[in-house]
């Protein structure tokens, strides 16, 4: 099963991001655009993982404990392709994320999987192969902000052609500080 950690988003923040993505396809000639369904921030990418592996990963996530936190989308970008660019829109400077991304990535080393080692550049994919009308430039939108409330493990798979993400493992976040403390006890 290949698998991946990430953050979803509430409904009002997938309805937001189809609205740009919505935008882009209708002022480009080319490009493959992210359904809302599959909209989601990548903590960590694990690939093809099988039972026992599986089981590893939900047991390091059972044992993460963070507070929920917010997160705001802000900048859009692009990586440049010669086939089209990959447009994305990014993720506002967050210590709460890049420790939660750390911590994580130090966790699944220890228990023995290989995440990956480019610097974590926190963005949400937008569309791939984006090949814009002449003229056109994306307007940056209003920022998006929505708290953090749980990580998900999710498989990646074709369903009759069609790529689908599915959460297999949810990790729930307290919400505050005492919420914390009453675990440890």
């Amino acid at each position: 099963m290949r698998l991946f950690i990430a953050i979803n988003f509430p409904v009002e923040i997938k309805e937001s991001l189809q609205t740009l993505i919505n935008e882009l396809h209708d002022n480009s000639f080319s490009g493959t655009f992210s359904t809302v369904q599959n909209l989601h921030l990548t903590l960590a990418f694990l690939g093809e993982c099988d039972g026992r592996e599986t089981a590893l990963v939900k047991s390091v996530l059972k044992r993460l404990e963070y507070e929920s936190f917010s997160l705001t989308f802000g900048k859009t970008g692009r990586f440049r392709r010669e086939e089209g660019d990959v447009r994305w829109i990014g993720v506002r400077k967050n210590e709460a994320l890049a420790r939660l991304q750390r911590d994580l990535t130090d966790r699944l080393r220890e228990a023995g999987f290989r995440p990956d080692e480019r610097e974590f550049r926190p963005h949400v994919t937008l569309g791939r192969r984006v090949n814009l009308r002449q003229g056109y430039s994306p307007q940056e939108p209003a920022p998006l902000t929505f708290d953090v409330i749980s990580v998900e493990l999710m498989k990646s798979e074709r369903i009759q052609g069609k790529l689908t993400y599915t959460a297999v493992y949810n990790k729930n976040f307290a919400t505050s500080k005492s919420e914390i403390s009453k675990k440890s006890f």
